[in-house]
């Protein structure tokens, strides 16, 4: 049975789609497709099915995930300690994408200076998506969104930065009230399912505003194109820089106190935890 396409099935399990299953894996959706029927023929027995848009697993694929994500990770560890000569294996690392460059790059030089050939595997994705990877297994560690609920006693989460909200506007609207603007401007709003757009719509409701929503979307980085091309403002946390060049906007900031949100890292106990650690220790000079 081939590795790879245990990783298809894997991954089609846990992003519920084949579609975004495929891009993940660099794919066509015909191809892990047909990875899956490969797997289901040879073990005699459907792993998957369709409910509704979605992609579900029986409870034949419910009884093999754990061993089969277990048998891929075992594969890639024997990768990594056989040709990067790195005793841990892979680290694997979930990271949003705002948080790649300013968190996440620096980070891993610190790393790197400590395992010069240490394997790193990073996973890209939201909060919510990248702490049930760690929690079930998927991933070591993961810089996430602080979770509003109680972790499970397998696992640690430890802030790295705060990123306070502000209002982020094109440029020729600098030193205009906040609140004047998330009234009376067009608003493009940072996705309510994310935990950190759940905490830019609270902030909107405590202080009674109602801005004229234009757009909605999942993607700090767009977000701040669209403020720049003149679409609207918008409400997002002051993310860790670098940001994009060139874009001709403005950063607001809102009447203190302003809601602040909490990154850091999230980790599974275990063999390499010993890596998270380095990496908050790392964090504390840099941040």
């Amino acid at each position: 049975m081939e590795t790879q396409f245990l990783q298809s099935f894997v991954t089609v399990i846990e992003c519920g789609s084949v579609a975004e299953a495929a891009r993940r894996l660099d794919l066509s959706p015909a191809a892990v497709t047909a990875r899956i029927k490969a797997i289901e023929d040879e073990l005699g027995t459907p792993l998957l099915r369709r409910v509704g848009r979605t992609v579900k697993s029986t409870e034949a694929g419910m009884r093999v995930l754990a061993s089969a994500r277990e048998l891929v990770q075992n594969v890639r560890n024997l990768h990594a300690m056989a040709n990067n000569e790195a005793s841990l294996g892979e680290f694997r690392l979930g990271a949003s994408a705002s948080t790649l460059s300013g968190i996440i790059a620096p980070l891993l030089c610190g790393l790197y200076k400590r395992y010069p050939n240490l394997a790193v595997f990073i996973e890209p994705g939201n909060s919510a998506a990248l702490y049930q990877m760690v929690t079930n297994g998927s991933l070591d560690a993961a810089v996430i969104v602080e979770p509003q609920f109680k972790l499970p006693k397998s696992c640690e989460w430890r802030v790295l930065v705060n990123e306070p909200l502000c209002v982020i506007a094109p440029e020729n609207m600098a030193g205009r009230d906040p609140f004047e603007l998330l009234n009376n401007e067009p608003f493009i709003r940072y996705d309510r399912h994310m935990w950190g757009g759940k905490l830019a719509d609270n902030y909107l409701k405590e202080n009674q505003i109602q801005p004229r929503e234009r757009i909605e979307i999942d993607g700090l980085h767009a977000i701040a194109a669209f403020v720049h091309q003149g679409l609207g403002v918008s409400l997002l946390p002051d993310w860790t820089p670098p940001w994009s060049e060139g874009l001709k906007i403005v950063r607001i900031p809102l009447p203190s106190p302003a809601p602040v949100r909490r990154m850091g890292l999230l980790w599974s106990n275990g063999p390499k935890s010993v890596l998270a650690e380095h990496l908050l220790e790392d964090a504390k000079k840099l941040f």
